[in-house]
């Protein structure tokens, strides 16, 4: 499948037609029907979009015929033929690192012959967010991810901005798990050096102009404290038994990008200065590791209480005041190594994996043309118009005397119990219970990723949903008569498909992260003979074929039985047909 997306990314690259004709295109989706199945779907819509005469609708129809013919005999060599035909790169490993002579430098007998350097091993890119998902997303996030020069580049932009302006969304809640929930949200992209996760900076410009206006008040509440409490120093100097309580009240300090190497009362301080929101932004992830292991910077335990906006207390050693800091909306959004990932995150068991969102960047030994775009605008001028755009967003959302409540149609909450509780079911077995937390956090995440876009489509429409009276609760509101509340904010189907693809993705980074974790500090654990089993079983075999598989694992035939019924059961597997098993 990897291969298949890095032949699919150089055919959009080129933006060609491969399929000349329909009989091409027609068997184009035999070849991605026969090996990927359902999943092949998004990738015959990513080839097919070059052809003049392209519909949605018409693809569709011709890869389900696809699907449902069986036997054809086509397989995925005919993309690769026909990507080949129209002068498309096909091959998908790193070349081989060139015979480099040692040192020509004889002694001691030595004949100073050339020796091989080994050939690099090949390498396996995680896959990249489809084209099809950037051409429906709303057009603020459009704009922010035009300038990317790579699919990743573009995956980055896009998780980055929605990561951003997480928490600058205000008056926007849902219901999840009868609980408000706001859209903040926790992103970590690791790659080694150099692999380019420095671009993670533009999107901080996208909520700059909200941090500096935050700052500017700050500043001007400062001065005038400051004039007052002179005024009042020097009209109680020579005053006995002035009333302390007249003293001016020092001004909160308003910010919305909180640094991370800070205290764990300064963090929580700053929060309750501005009303529980903020942003973690830092490109050196150990920045905030090193602060958790410091005497008083560990604030790790308020950092995952505040994903799911829980009450944090703490004490003001100023005052001797005890604070209790409801609702926090506190986004994340870090970047560094692999190994920085383990420094922050040891293991998967202190909940803070289960609640980031990862991206997992490959490198690429391409060199980039640094001197491609060079022109007047440059990136970050590009970006700060983007946030201009956005600090206007946020202040008419600023405005709105009713909060507005985001929800789900009927058809999108069955949808999404439906595929969660089926994912659930598959991690449950296959991985164990430690994998329940990830999955279950990942619905939240999907919600919230939901939650954004559809706010985001305000911005083009410039409609705001109009308030209507709302009757009273009969148990909690009996006070009141009635109130007025917004009609809800109701996501479209193509914004919670996004959203679903998006997480469907995440899940392999999450995954690749995982691994990544040195072995001395990963949950000890045997290796997993059920997903080892799956793994090796053909795409269609019959029952002889799996207990063959079976008995190279090891397995006893009376086991691997037991494995198949357990695979049909958590849909891993389709039972289509006497003796015929198929993977799903």
């Amino acid at each position: 499948m990897n291969d298949i997306e890095t032949i699919v990314a150089r055919v959009e690259k080129a933006k060609k037609d491969i399929a000349h004709g329909y009989a091409d295109w027609r068997d184009l989706g035999f070849a991605l029907a026969d090996t990927l199945g359902e999943q092949g779907r998004t990738y015959y819509h990513r080839l097919s979009q070059f052809h003049p005469n392209y519909t949605q609708k018409e693809t569709n129809q011709q890869y389900t015929k696809c699907l449902k013919s069986k036997g054809n005999g086509i397989t995925i060599k005919t993309l690769y033929h026909l990507a080949k035909s129209a002068n498309i790169d096909i091959t998908t490993k790193v070349p081989p690192v060139p015979k480099v002579p040692t040192s020509s430098n004889p002694q001691n007998g030595e004949t100073g012959e050339s020796e091989e350097i080994e050939d690099s091993e090949e390498i396996k890119p995680l896959p990249t967010i489809p084209n099809t998902i950037y051409q429906n997303l709303p057009t603020f996030l459009q704009q922010a991810t035009a300038k990317a020069t790579t699919a990743e580049d573009r995956d980055l932009l896009l998780l980055g901005s929605i990561v951003a302006i997480s928490p600058c969304l205000p008056n926007i809640f849902g219901i999840y798990a009868e609980r408000n929930v706001y859209p903040n949200l926790f992103l970590f992209v690791t790659a080694q050096a150099s692999a380019g996760k420095g671009r993670l900076t533009l999107c901080r410009k996208l909520v700059e102009p909200i941090h500096k206006a935050l700052r500017e008040q700050s500043k001007a509440e400062k001065a005038e404290y400051q004039q007052q409490l002179t005024e009042y120093n020097a009209t109680t100097k020579n005053t006995v038994g002035a009333d302390p309580r007249v003293r001016p009240q020092e001004p909160p300090m308003r910010m919305l990008i909180i640094p991370a190497n800070n205290s764990a009362t300064g963090l929580f301080q700053i929060l309750n200065d501005n009303k529980g929101i903020g942003l973690i932004f830092e490109t050196e992830g150990d920045t905030l590791a090193q602060t958790f292991k410091s005497e008083h910077g560990n604030y790790s335990d308020g950092f995952r209480k505040a994903f799911h906006h829980e009450t944090i207390s703490y004490n003001r050693r100023k005052d001797r005041e005890y604070v209790e800091l409801e609702t926090p909306r506190l986004s994340a959004l870090l970047s560094g190594t692999p190994k920085q990932v383990a420094t922050l995150i040891p293991n998967a068991e202190n909940g803070l994996f289960s609640r980031f969102m990862f991206y997992y960047m490959n490198i690429l030994p391409i060199w980039k043309n640094v001197f491609a775009g060079d022109h007047d605008q440059t990136l970050d001028d590009y970006f700060r118009h983007l946030g201009n755009q956005f600090y206007d967003f946020h202040k008419s959302l600023q405005q709105q005397t009713t909060p507005l409540r985001f929800c789900l149609t009927p058809q999108q909450q069955n949808d999404f119990n439906t595929y969660f509780s089926q994912t659930q079911s598959q991690y449950l077995y296959l991985c164990g219970i430690d994998y329940l937390a990830t999955v279950r956090r990942l619905g939240l995440i999907t919600f919230r990723i939901a939650m954004i876009l559809t706010t985001l489509r305000i911005m083009e429409t410039g409609e705001i949903p109009t308030p209507v009276a709302e009757p009273p609760h009969p148990v909690a509101e009996r006070s009141r008569s009635a109130r007025t509340t917004n009609a809800p904010l109701t996501c479209t189907n193509t914004d919670f498909q996004t959203a679903l693809e998006l997480v469907k993705i995440l899940i392999q980074h999450a995954t690749k992260i995982f691994e990544t974790l040195p072995d001395e500090v990963k949950p000890a654990k045997q290796p997993n003979q059920k997903q080892l089993f799956l793994e090796n079983l053909p795409k269609e075999f019959s029952r002889q074929d799996y207990l063959t598989t079976a008995q190279t694992l090891n397995i006893p035939p009376k086991t691997a039985e037991k494995h198949i019924a357990k695979f049909v059961q958590n849909n891993l597997l389709n039972h289509y047909a006497h003796d015929k098993y198929k993977k799903t």
